[in-house]
């Protein structure tokens, strides 16, 4: 057994199922598919997407030099929205470290920032331990990326029959009785207690327990940035999202709370508004932090009850003890849901100077099937389905907390692999669609049917967002130049269909969905129109 054949059977029993690129010859008829993508950018999106999909460890599989270099942005996204991911790179021969040839790369230094670990195997028969002992340090924790370098020569290393280790459990902390009794008796106090949860409710029967507990208690739940599927949003506790420009009456209601359960979510600055919602360094609320790792609790924010636990058998743990709600306490729940029933509803602009995407996304809203996975690339095209588009647990949203332009199209293509019976539908702008769109050749050439819908108004809009408040009437740096995405889409083999102003967009949107192919929506936006709340004049 080579070296590289211990990877692969390795791989297999952590239950990894496919890689994006490949260590080739080893993967050649092991079961494991190899997706073979068209930039080392895209292949981390795609591994981040799954690893959202699945909640186990993803792996992308890269060259060296280059392609390490290249795959870092969907490293960094796996540090910052707390994914899973096994990064394998390249590595020069063990004769040639150190005399800087050919992209040659020192890792530890590159990653070291970015990563949980960052390994490079000298002897093949370690891998035996490092590789299982990789992907639980991948998923423990706050989960990341772990990124270990192979040396070429060392791939054909002679290990013996070495068998592969079985997946290492991961560790479930649970709540001491003393803890679960400290809240229930903070819950009991509060007069408008909130809750803030995070993305560790994607599963659906993390979301249950979720939902299960603040209704066993009538307690409003707000939902951190990108984490919309997590809670109904047509509840009447769905308190809205946490994230870049949150409405200041939105926020002046909720920081009414006198106990705010942050739970599932390292609580950073998008999950507490800037660290203004809880305020730091001490909020003037009882706070309580509940997190299976113990590095994010205080770290920013002083808790007044630091829980490391699992959130959702600590909320099960409570969840069937009700609560007698106080007047006080539907009172607060009535302001919540009546703000929420006036801030969900769409309005258009009626703007003149293109289609006002919002509409689209209602439409699209509409008519989509109700389990979509919906994946939303960076920029102000998502701020409609944010605030819009009630989800609940039965979608999925794959978006990134990191910001990085890109995700959506990669994303989409994996999801649409990973889960062929459900819509995959991306939202993308045409800045972020030019950066790794020519994923769509992937989708094609593996028959997935993402559904890419592009918004495209000829800008940079979130950074010409912030140029129109800090600067207006410089325009500067932010135009775009694009093609007739239609036609780009048409020459990849995909369907393509154009939404004008004046165009009837209901008929439009219920023809692309209806598409067996994968499919683009040109969507020619208003610039006026530029996120669900800013209109420029």
């Amino acid at each position: 057994m080579r070296a590289a054949d211990l990877i692969v059977h390795s791989l297999k029993a952590h239950g990894i199922s496919r890689s994006y690129l490949a260590l080739l010859d080893a993967l050649h008829g092991s079961g494991i598919d190899i997706i073979v993508c068209r930039h080392e950018g895209g292949a981390g999106f795609m591994a981040c997407a799954e690893a959202k999909l699945t909640g186990k460890p993803a792996v992308v599989m890269v060259s060296r030099g280059p392609g390490a270099t290249n795959v870092s942005i969907a490293v960094h996204m796996a540090e910052q929205d707390a994914l899973p991911l096994l990064v394998l790179i390249g590595q020069v021969s063990r004769e040639e470290r150190t005399r800087d040839v050919f992209q040659e790369m020192d890792y530890g230094q590159f990653f070291g920032g970015l990563c949980k670990g960052v390994y490079e195997v000298n002897e093949g028969s370690k891998l035996h331990e490092l590789m299982p002992r990789a992907l639980r340090l991948a998923g423990e924790g706050v989960a990341g990326p772990v990124a270990i370098a192979l040396p070429e020569d060392m791939l054909s290393d002679d290990v013996g029959e070495l068998p592969a280790i079985a997946p290492y459990p991961l560790p479930v902390p649970h709540p001491a009785p003393q803890q679960l009794t400290a809240l229930q008796s903070l819950i009991e106090a509060a007069d408008r207690p909130l809750i803030i949860a995070g993305a560790l409710f994607r599963p659906q029967k993390a979301a249950a327990a979720l939902a299960r507990f603040a209704l066993a208690h009538r307690i409003p739940v707000a939902v951190s940035w990108k984490s919309q599927d997590v809670f109904d949003n047509a509840s009447s506790l769905y308190a809205g999202h946490f994230g870049p420009g949150a409405a200041r009456e939105h926020k002046a209601l909720l920081a009414k709370s006198d106990l705010i359960i942050a739970v599932g979510t390292r609580l950073g600055d998008f999950a507490s508004l800037g660290y203004t919602l809880p305020t730091a360094p001490v909020p003037p609320q009882k706070l309580v932090h509940i997190y299976p790792d113990q590095r994010p609790i205080g770290k920013v924010i002083r808790p007044d009850l630091a829980m490391v636990a699992d959130p959702v058998a600590t909320l099960e743990a409570l969840a069937a003890k009700t609560h007698i709600v106080s007047a006080a306490r539907d009172e607060w729940l009535s302001d919540i849901q009546n703000y929420m029933k006036k801030y969900q509803v769409f309005n258009s602009c009626n703007p003149d100077d293109g289609v006002d995407f919002g509409t689209v996304v209602m439409a699209l809203a509409k008519a989509a099937p109700q389990n979509s996975v919906i994946t939303t690339d960076a920029g102000n095209i998502s701020t409609w389905v944010h605030r819009h588009w009630l989800m609940s647990p039965d979608n999925l949203l794959i978006g990134g907390v990191v910001g990085a332009m890109g995700l959506g199209v990669p994303a989409a293509v994996a999801a649409s692999i990973i889960a062929p019976q459900r819509m995959a539908l991306c939202f993308v702008g045409d800045g972020g669609v030019l950066m790794t769109g020519q994923e769509l050749a992937t989708a094609m050439a593996y028959g997935a049917t993402p559904k890419i819908v592009i918004s495209d108004n000829g800008n940079y809009g979130t950074i010409r967002l912030h140029q129109e408040r800090e600067y207006p009437g410089r325009v500067s740096g932010t135009r775009l130049s694009s093609p007739d995405f239609a036609a780009w889409a048409r020459s990849f083999g995909a369907d393509a269909h154009t939404i004008a102003l004046g165009d009837d967009v209901d008929s439009v949107v219920r023809a692309f969905l209806s598409s067996t192919r994968a499919a683009v929506l040109h969507v020619k936006s208003s610039l006026r129109a530029l996120s669900s709340n800013v209109v420029l004049k």
